[in-house]
């Protein structure tokens, strides 16, 4: 007889994108992006941070203060990074999973890309104006948005990880 408490498919690549975001360096925040296909085949991953080249100690990771004295400038989002990480791809009709729902500008990206679900943990933004951009987005390109369920406890434990 089988196994019965095994991960479902999206737990499974929720616990892939939580994963990923322990590659953060960010003090604050980590977030992974894990990108699947029709086939449940994963085909991108990504986590926040600095763009390759750009040393994790010469910039900052300060969250307060003068513009380019915050890490917001310079972070990549693990959105873009499991886009850019799945170029050679098409990433045509794949669901992004992500521990944060995505900011305006990751929605741009993941519309550009293909990708045409997100299924996201939390929605710790709610009603700012760069979820209200994204939303507004993602409704008119027709994208589908689903939040996952907070029951698993080993997801709950990672998400835990990640600071969101």
């Amino acid at each position: 007889m089988k196994r019965e408490n095994y991960l479902s498919w999206d737990e499974y690549f929720m616990a892939v994108s939580l994963l990923s975001a322990q590659r953060s360096k960010d003090p604050n925040t980590q977030v992974g992006a894990c990108i699947v296909d029709r086939h449940n085949k994963i085909v991108g991953v990504g986590y926040n941070g600095f763009p390759r080249g750009c040393s994790d100690d010469d910039l900052p990771w300060e969250r307060e203060g003068e513009f380019l004295d915050t890490k917001y400038p310079y972070v990549c989002h693990a959105e873009l990074n499991a886009v850019l990480n799945a170029i050679s791809r098409d990433l045509t009709d794949c669901r992004v999973y992500v521990a944060l729902f995505p900011c305006n500008e990751c929605a741009k990206v993941i519309i550009q890309s293909g990708i045409t679900e997100v299924v996201y943990f939390d929605d710790k933004y709610d009603g700012t104006e760069t979820d209200r951009a994204a939303k507004r987005m993602f409704e008119a390109a027709g994208i589908r948005l689903r939040k996952m369920r907070l029951d698993n406890p080993l997801l709950c434990q990672l998400f835990e990880l990640t600071g969101a």
